[in-house]
């Protein structure tokens, strides 16, 4: 019987993915035969969950400290795994961030800047130098991580909403001119509790999913489920598609 979610062979490298949602996705695509790349800044983070995952997956997997937000950095982050791995199959641009502010006003420049370079720049980037070079050679699969903010903003998000909303139009765009070899997708996660949430106003958020099919957040390892099916062969006719992971949020209207 084939297994359409085996992904022996591969190589994987996943942006922001020490943490979280990132982390999770790493430990699945090891567990299902991938050799990993994790990247993000923060390098005791990364070894530490690089260990883990190598651990008791069996697989290779590898740490690389990048900012994903400076460009510089994208593009020696690619080179230096091409030029140990000699290929990528499946990227996920997974790294993002959503620093508070006190009003619209408020928003200084270098915020607003550094939030469009770690959740847009840095994916368009990044997409650019590997994407071309799966399409030149046997194909793979990119993965964006969007948010249902990118179509639903709250008051308190509005930068991060912008860019994310972008990488919607991203991902239908490289799709475009990366296929038909290269698959380029996105999960638009709905409230998870990740690193991004301690910050949330948790009375606020149990209200908003009072109405909801759910009723509750999702737990980082329940995006594993829709992002194996787009990095592995069991997605191979799914190409510029935005996939909802929300239990239901952007499906309901609260009328408030």
């Amino acid at each position: 019987m084939t297994n359409y979610f085996d992904l022996t062979g591969k190589i994987a490298l996943i942006t922001g993915g020490g943490r979280g949602m990132g982390r999770e996705m790493a430990q699945a695509f090891a567990e299902h035969g991938a050799d990993v790349i994790i990247a993000s800044r923060k390098l005791d983070v990364l070894n530490a969950a690089a260990a883990e995952i190598a651990e008791s997956t069996g697989r290779r997997v590898v740490a690389r400290q990048c900012h994903v937000g400076e460009w510089d950095q994208v593009t020696a982050l690619v080179e230096s795994v091409y030029e140990e791995f000699g290929h990528i199959d499946v990227l996920v641009n997974n790294a993002g961030m959503s620093p508070l502010y006190p009003s619209l006003s408020e928003v200084s420049e270098k915020l607003w800047q550094k939030v469009i370079d770690v959740n847009l720049t840095g994916p368009f980037r990044m997409s650019a130098l590997v994407g071309e070079r799966m399409q030149a050679g046997e194909g793979g699969s990119i993965i964006n991580v969007s948010s249902t903010s990118s179509i639903r903003p709250g008051k308190a998000e509005v930068p991060y909403a912008a860019a994310k909303s972008a990488i919607n139009s991203l991902t239908t765009g490289l799709a475009q001119t990366l296929g038909p070899n290269v698959r380029v997708n996105c999960l638009m996660p709905g409230p998870f509790r990740t690193d991004i949430s301690d910050a949330w106003d948790w009375d606020a958020i149990e209200r908003m999913l009072r109405p909801t099919p759910m009723k509750r957040v999702g737990e980082a390892h329940e995006i594993v489920g829709a992002a194996l099916l787009l990095a592995s062969d069991a997605g191979s006719y799914i190409n510029g598609s935005i996939i909802r992971v929300d239990g239901g949020v952007t499906g309901v209207v609260t009328g408030g």
